[in-house]
């Protein structure tokens, strides 16, 4: 494994126990009926566990699309060609998607990033970190090398990072492609 990347999982940590109950008894004193909240309950316990806070705020959001293309398309697996690829890009960054109508429901931004499109794209807020251009058909070999599987998850924690960086706290992620 890349040293870079063996050093990533590494610091990797468990959740916070302490605050996940914390947060757990938090909202057991909240006076609402056990369990109305839903989904939302526990996802507020793992979201203090993951932060190690009882009441975590996350003013700022983002949610990161990584596009790319891939090989095993030719194959007739996938619902749509290649070419909308790039249709959709364009699309999310013009703010016409789907996605777009919940990020900013959510006050989240988006993040659109070409690790792989098989064309050129070019928009200003495109962040163009091609790793290559689409992977190689998998039903015929490998889809990429080791290498580039590895860059690609580097390539994703950078985009993280320099997030992280800016304030943004918590993060979605999608894929496109």
């Amino acid at each position: 494994m890349n040293e870079l990347l063996k050093q990533y999982v590494e610091r990797i940590q468990p959740l916070d126990e302490t605050a996940s109950k914390e947060a757990a008894a938090h909202i057991a004193n909240l006076t609402v009926p056990p369990g109305s909240l839903g989904k939302l309950e526990s996802l507020a316990i793992r979201l203090a566990g993951i932060t190690g806070e009882t009441k975590p705020l996350f003013e700022r959001k983002e949610v990161i699309i990584m596009a790319a293309d891939h090989g095993v398309c030719e194959e007739g697996v996938s619902a749509f060609p290649q070419e909308v690829t790039p249709q959709m890009i364009l699309n999310f960054l013009s703010g016409g998607a789907a996605v777009n109508v919940l990020s900013r429901l959510a006050g989240a931004d988006i993040v659109c990033v070409d690790i792989g499109v098989k064309s050129d794209l070019a928009h200003p807020q495109l962040v163009s970190r091609k790793v290559r251009y689409g992977t190689a058909n998998m039903a015929k070999g490998p889809a990429m090398t080791r290498e580039e599987a590895e860059q690609s998850i580097l390539t994703g924690i950078a985009v993280v990072e320099e997030a992280v960086a800016q304030g943004v706290r918590i993060f979605v992620t999608g894929e496109m492609g």
